[in-house]
This record gives structure tokens, C-alpha cells and sequence, in this order.
């Protein structure tokens, strides 16, 4: 049933506001009536002991005892004269002396002397003291009734006093003023207390209603969910608040990774590495790049009010494949432009051996054209026969050729045709020659050897440059996303390739390292287990 069904205003902020008054009056009367309850009991306590210790005084003067022995049941005896007394000094309702028989030999009315009691005084006469809340004669009253001892200590009678229950029940009545009066004030600072934290939670919620935030939480759960950019939401403190559905796919997490990984901090959810470093802001910047698993990601991060942080990842994977591939068709271009350039020279050249009439001459340079290009297709097709790699490898040549690098295939290399993921290792075989390419490009005698090679199933691959190799104290460095020595160019960030090729290797379950080639420069080696069929 809804507030307005109710009566009930439909602002958040009202409907907190009587429920905080509400709860505050409830616990001033629940704390009233809880200190009411037990204050009567004491009140009762105390004037029985009260009447207990006027019997026990009165009982211990030995001219009571005497009296009593020495004279009879009358208004005019010594006994009645001086429980009047005690009686007057003690404020006490009544002070009954009676003898073993229960007659009273004192009353506040003469008229009842002689009389026996109106209570059972068997437990005083027995030698007990008794504390009790009894009707009498005069009334209800808190008694004590103490046994009457004479000088020889045997028991002669007992003395019984009441005090009026009224007066108890005004002591009480005449707290309770003063008693609401706290409770009136503890109210009232509740009140204020609630007031003012209503108007703290009207700012913060906008002045919005129950609906109205439960609707905007539903849309923003939607929204999260739904959108193709992953969101996470980080605490102050750098733990999990929320990861939606894009986010958990491209970290690879569960699909429920908000319930499954909130409240813990993000290094334990995805690790040590730069993917981490990137997202918690210990690595600042914006549109920074980072390799999770299989995919390139693009991320930013944006601190909140409260000292958090929402970050954002998008996908980049196919956007850095489609670069590189640009890269390599850029290269080609090149290449097939120089080769142009060169045919036209070769034909110029070759027109002129004709008009010369040095025909054998012409013969034997074509030959020696054609040779060239037909022998480094055909040392590639003989060493690799997957078609994907020897493609990339011939294409590669030609690159070099024209950078003037000399490629070629290492006298081990023997590769079949029986590759499980040959897209995987063409990633890999074109990122680590290219860098070989710019590494060799300055040494004197420029080089780049390429070994691909099967044990078994393993495919073990390794690429060896005539560059200025890599330090081992760097080699590990090396393999991290963001690491580079180039400038990056314009349409696309340096240093994933190497990051690309280690996560290749390691979700094929091998392994990527650096290392220095025998005759100086740098190593690079790749091991792909279970990579034939």
C-alpha cells in the first residue's frame, strides 16, 4: 500500500522525519514507563522497611515489655502512651502492641484495645520478622511485625507498624511531573535531532520520493548493464563496488562479478599488473592502454566526491589488429613502390642492353632478376609450409630488402603444415620481426634470422637481430604494455607488441623471453606447446 493510500506524505524526507518523531516518542514512553515500574516497587521496599525499623526500635525499648507484664488492655496504660508517642515522633499510621493472646494492648483508636488483631501475628509471636503490603482496619498500609522480648528474652508479644500506602502512592504520583518533564525534553532533542537530519538527508536525496529513487536505482542498474563499455566503481579505500556486464567480459571475470568480487580490493581481483595499476590510479593518464588476457583495452578513470573512483574500459583489440595490419600493408606499399621504382630502372636498364645489340648480356641480367625474387619465395615455401606464414614471411623479406636488412631463414627452420592457431603465431611471428627490423635497421651490417622449428607438437620459434640487443636487467621490462624506446606515431600507442606476443604465448600455455643472440644483438624465443596437431 503506497504513502498516499495511506495519508502519508510522498516526499522521502517527511516520511523520515514522522518516523524518526515516531520512534523518538516511542522510546520516551517505553523509557518512562520502564523507570515508573521498578520506582513503585522500590517506593513499596522502602516503606516496609521503613515500618520494619520503627517495630524493631519500638520492640527494643524495655519499658514496652515491662508495660506490657506490669498492666492491662486500657486506653490509660503506659503501653499505649508510649507506642502514641513513637507513633506521633515516626509519622507511622498506627504502632500495635499485642500480647501472645493477638489482643492489642495499643491502637490509634482506644476504642479497638483489647481487640484482637485483624491480621494473623502468628509468625511475629513465633519469633519472625515479617515485611508485608496487607489490609487492616485503617486500610491498606506497609507493615512490620518483629516479636516483643522481654528482659529474660522470652517472647511476650509483638509490636506491629503500618504506614500509610497513600503516602506511598503520593511519593510516586509526585515523581512523575518532574519525570515527563525529562522525558518532554528528551523529546524535544530527539525531534530537533531528526529534524535536522531530515533537512541533511533532503539535500542529499534532492528532494526526491521512495519511488523516485527506487526508479532511478532500477535505470541505473539497467544502464550499467546494458550499455558495450565496461564501468567499474571503486571504494576510498580501492575495493570492489560495482562491475557490470561488459566490464566482468572484458577482464575476464565472472558474469556476476559485482556479487562474486564486491567489497574485495581490485589487485585480488585481477592481479598484479599494469591492467591494475591502470585502474586503482597508480598509473595516470587518459585513454591508457592495457593488455588483459587475449584483449587490448583502452581505460579511463574518474575520482568521485566522496574520494573513489569510476573507471571505464573499452575494447581495443580489433581496433590494434586492424593497426598493425595497416602497419603491414603500409610496409608492403612501400615495399611494392620501391620494387616499382627498381623495375622501372631494370627495364630501362634492360632497353638499353637491346639497343646496344648485347643480347646475351640482357639474357643473363633477366635471369639474374627473376632468380633472386623466384629463389627467396621458393627457401620460404620449402622451410614453412603454412601458406598464412610463409605468406607473412615472404612479404617480410621484401620489407627488408627494401630497408636494406638482409632476412632470412635459419638452416633449422622446418615447420609443417599442421598448425593448430596459425592466426595466433602470425601475430607473434609479424610483432618480433618487425621489432628485430627497427632494432637492426642502425648496426653496420644489418640483419634479422627468423627459426621456426617442430618438436613434436611444440612449435619453438626464435628471432635473432644485429641490433644493439636488450640489457638483462631490462629483459623481463620489456614484456610490460606501455614499454617502448620508439616514439609512438600517429594512430596508434607503442609498446603492446611484445605485451601481445608474452600473453599469446601464455594463454597457449608457453612461455615468451629475451635473451642475446651468439653473435651479440637480441634473441627473442617463443615455446607453443600442443601448437601442431
Amino acid at each position: 500500500m503506497s504513502a498516499r493510500r495511506l495519508g502519508l506524505p510522498r516526499r522521502a524526507v517527511s516520511q523520515i522525519l514522522l518516523t524518526q518523531l515516531a520512534i523518538a516518542a516511542g522510546v520516551v514512553v517505553l523509557a518512562t514507563g520502564l523507570f515508573l515500574a521498578p520506582l513503585g516497587a522500590q517506593l513499596d521496599d522502602q516503606a516496609m522497611r521503613r515500618a520494619l525499623a520503627i517495630a524493631q526500635s519500638t520492640a527494643a525499648d524495655p519499658s514496652i515489655a515491662a508495660g506490657l507484664l506490669g498492666s492491662g488492655a486500657s486506653p490509660d496504660s503506659p503501653v499505649q502512651a508510649s507506642a502514641e508517642r513513637i507513633r506521633r515522633a515516626t509519622g507511622a499510621e498506627y504502632v500495635v502492641v499485642l500480647d501472645l493472646d493477638g489482643m492489642r494492648r495499643s491502637h490509634p483508636s482506644p476504642t479497638l484495645i483489647g481487640l484482637p488483631v485483624s491480621t494473623d501475628p502468628g509468625d511475629a509471636l513465633a519469633g519472625r520478622e515479617v515485611m508485608e503490603i496487607d489490609e487492616g482496619t485503617l486500610g491498606r498500609s506497609a507493615r512490620g511485625k518483629v516479636p516483643l522480648i522481654a528482659a529474660d528474652g522470652e517472647i511476650v508479644g509483638a509490636v506491629s507498624v503500618g504506614i500509610a500506602y497513600d503516602s506511598v502512592r503520593d511519593r510516586l504520583l509526585g515523581t512523575i511531573p518532574g519525570l515527563l518533564a525529562y522525558a518532554g525534553g528528551a523529546l524535544a532533542a530527539g525531534a530537533l535531532a531528526a529534524y535536522l537530519l531530515s533537512r541533511r538527508i533532503q539535500r542529499q536525496t534532492r528532494d526526491l520520493a521512495f519511488s523516485d529513487i527506487a526508479g532511478l536505482l532500477a535505470e541505473r542498474e539497467a544502464m550499467l548493464h546494458s550499455i558495450r563499455e565496461g564501468v567499474i566503481a571503486l571504494a576510498p579505500d580501492g575495493r570492489v563496488r560495482l562491475v557490470n556486464d561488459e566490464a566482468a567480459r572484458l577482464l575476464g571475470l565472472t558474469p556476476d562479478a559485482t556479487a562474486t568480487f564486491a567489497g574485495r580490493p581490485l589487485d585480488d581481483v585481477l592481479g598484479a599488473g599494469r591492467t591494475a595499476d591502470v585502474l586503482s590510479g597508480r598509473v595516470t593518464g587518459r585513454d591508457l592502454l592495457t593488455v588483459q588476457g587475449p584483449r587490448v583495452l583502452v581505460a579511463n578513470r574518474m575520482p568521485t566526491v566522496d574520494g573513489g573512483a569510476v573507471a571505464t574500459l573499452r575494447d581495443r583489440t580489433e581496433l590494434e589488429h586492424l593497426s598493425r595490419e595497416l602497419d603491414s600493408t603500409r610496409g608492403l606499399i612501400d615495399a611494392l613502390r620501391a620494387q616499382d621504382h627498381e623495375h622501372a630502372n631494370r627495364l630501362h636498364t634492360l632497353l638499353g642492353l637491346l639497343e646496344l645489340g648485347l643480347h646475351e648480356e640482357a639474357v643473363a641480367f633477366v635471369t639474374e632478376v627473376a632468380g633472386v625474387h623466384r629463389t627467396t619465395a621458393e627457401q620460404v615455401t620449402e622451410k614453412v609450409h603454412d601458406p598464412l606464414l610463409a605468406a607473412l614471411l615472404v612479404g617480410k623479406a621484401t620489407v627488408a630488402a627494401e630497408r636494406g636488412i638482409l632476412l632470412r631463414l635459419a638452416p633449422a627452420t622446418l615447420l609443417p603444415d599442421r598448425l593448430v592457431d596459425p592466426g595466433g603465431l602470425v601475430t607473434i611471428v609479424g610483432n618480433l620481426v618487425d621489432n628485430a627490423l627497427d632494432a637492426a635497421a642502425g648496426a653496420a651490417a644489418p640483419r634479422v634470422e627468423v627459426e621456426l622449428r617442430a618438436e613434436g607438437r611444440t612449435a619453438v620459434l626464435r628471432v635473432r637481430d644485429s641490433g644493439p640487443g636488450v640489457p638483462a636487467a631490462r629483459r623481463e621490462e620489456i614484456f610490460t604494455e606501455g614499454w617502448s624506446t620508439k616514439q609512438p606515431r600517429a594512430h596508434r600507442e607503442r609498446g603492446l607488441g611484445l605485451a601481445l606476443v608474452r600473453r599469446l604465448a601464455e594463454r597457449q600455455g608457453g612461455s615468451a623471453r629475451a635473451g642475446e643472440a651468439a653473435d651479440g644483438g637480441a634473441e627473442f624465443s617463443v615455446v607453443l606447446p600442443e601448437a601442431l596437431r
